[in-house]
């Protein structure tokens, strides 16, 4: 994991977001989508994301006498630790958010860019849906979750099996929460129970606005 100020850096941050929107690049390839940044501070930023483990290289060839690398984003190493979380500001989450989301963007666009890509068949969901929680139930449904992921991590490949990656994001939805009727356990127009997206006709209510199976 890696500290929030080797991420959100503002040059690393853009090296990273280049990175993730096309898989692998060349300090050079990278200095063409990034003219106003200079070869010296290109290399530096660079090697210091490479010293640290976020970027990999995937490929070495001799050009010109020279050894040119390409690179890529190891985004289970772009990820900021729990105790730097706590620390970071309003504006650090929005750049995290931006590498979460252009790396989600670049994954999608990959696969969907294939030939052979059948989403339907194959089972790409993007989905959303809504739970009234305190911070304490909170917490148990994010190890729950964590739980079950770590559960299937340490599959390896063959017998059939195919990568996927999976995604999460969490956001409190304070707006819904200071609206809710605090006479109603189930929020207003809720007859008791809890909110959209934790039974049957409330994800089909947000699958039918949007989060729905992949090729529908």
């Amino acid at each position: 994991m890696a500290n929030s100020n080797l991420l959100l850096h503002p040059v690393r941050a853009r090296v990273l977001r280049t990175l993730l929107g096309a898989d692998e690049l060349t300090t050079a390839q990278l200095r063409e989508r990034m003219p106003d940044v200079s070869a010296a501070t290109m290399y530096r930023h660079v090697a210091i994301l490479a010293k640290a483990g976020i970027l990999e290289v995937v490929r070495e060839r001799q050009v010109r006498g020279t050894l040119e690398r390409s690179y890529r984003v190891r985004q289970d190493e772009a990820v900021v630790d729990d105790e730097t979380r706590t620390e970071m500001t309003t504006e650090d989450h929005r750049q995290a958010l931006t590498l979460f989301t252009g790396a989600l963007m670049g994954d999608f666009e990959r696969y969907l860019s294939r030939d052979d890509a059948e989403p339907a068949r194959e089972g790409v969901l993007y989905r959303q849906g809504m739970a009234w929680l305190t911070p304490e139930e909170f917490g148990e449904l994010v190890a729950e979750i964590e739980a079950a992921v770590r559960r299937r991590t340490h599959t390896t490949p063959g017998d059939g099996r195919t990568r996927h990656i999976l995604s999460f994001a969490f956001v409190p939805d304070k707006a819904a929460g200071e609206a809710a009727s605090s006479d109603s356990p189930g929020g207003p127009d809720r007859p008791g129970g809890a909110a959209g997206g934790t039974g049957e006709g409330d994800q089909a209510g947000v699958e039918a606005n949007g989060g729905t199976e992949g090729g529908s």
